[in-house]
Parts: C-alpha cells; sequence; structure tokens
C-alpha cells in the first residue's frame, strides 16, 4: 500500500465526533453515521478530507443496502473504495486495508445477487488499531 497522505489533524471535539461516527457504523446507524461524519468532514481540510468522505460513502452504501437498492449500493461503495484508495492500510490507527477487503467482498456479493444477511454482525465495521487516534 501506498505511505499515503499525513495523518488527520482533529481536535478534540472532532475526534469524539469521529468516535460518535464510528460507534453509529458499527450499530447499523448509517444514514445517522453519515450526517455524523459529514458535520466533521465539512470543517476538515488537507489531505485527510478525502479519507473522511470515503467512511461517508461507505456508510450511504450500506444505508442503500439496508433499503434494498443495491445499484445505489453498490455505486456508493464504489465511490468510497476509490476514495479510501490512497491511504495506506493502518491510517493513524484506522484499520482501512482490513475495512477495504471487507468492502470488496460486499461489492462482489452484491454483484453476484447472493442474498444479504438479516444480521448486523456481517456487515463491515471501522475498527481502529489504537484507541488514541479517537480520544486524542
Amino acid at each position: 500500500m501506498p505511505e499515503g497522505p499525513p495523518p488527520p489533524v482533529l481536535s478534540d471535539d472532532e475526534r469524539r465526533q469521529f468516535a460518535k461516527g464510528l460507534e453509529q457504523f458499527n450499530a447499523g446507524y448509517f444514514f445517522e453515521c453519515h450526517d455524523t461524519l459529514e458535520d466533521l468532514w465539512s470543517g476538515v481540510r488537507g489531505p485527510s478530507r478525502e479519507f473522511f468522505q470515503g467512511l461517508i460513502q461507505l456508510s450511504v452504501g450500506f444505508y442503500h443496502l439496508g433499503n434494498s437498492n443495491r445499484s445505489g449500493a453498490l455505486t456508493m461503495l464504489r465511490r468510497g473504495l476509490a476514495r479510501l484508495g490512497a491511504y495506506p492500510d493502518d491510517y493513524d490507527g484506522f484499520a482501512l486495508g482490513e475495512l477495504r477487503a471487507q468492502i470488496r467482498r460486499w461489492i462482489e456479493r452484491i454483484e453476484s445477487g447472493a442474498d444479504l444477511p438479516e444480521t448486523l454482525d456481517a456487515l463491515p465495521k471501522y475498527r481502529s488499531n489504537r484507541p488514541s487516534m479517537l480520544i486524542g
């Protein structure tokens, strides 16, 4: 993976907002995650901006999937995955390599027309390899 852009520079409040968005995604609150991360993203400048936009697009993709909109889900998952391509597998503690692999498998699953799981357990999760990334 490329070395990629420098890590995001976030205030303590922004890190708490980021952590909230990750929790929302992992709990299956994809629309709420989108809103939370979009609020954060709107104030982010610099090279990490695309990272946050990619995460937002993934959350929108899973929101569409939850509403049986496979076409919309595929579009947003592909866009999000493309935006995250410039970042290293471990982006400031965020397990991005693992997430990208999961998203690729989900894209394949949706494209194949396979049945979707009934529980959130099978969906990708946003994970941090370093809790300090989230709390400052």
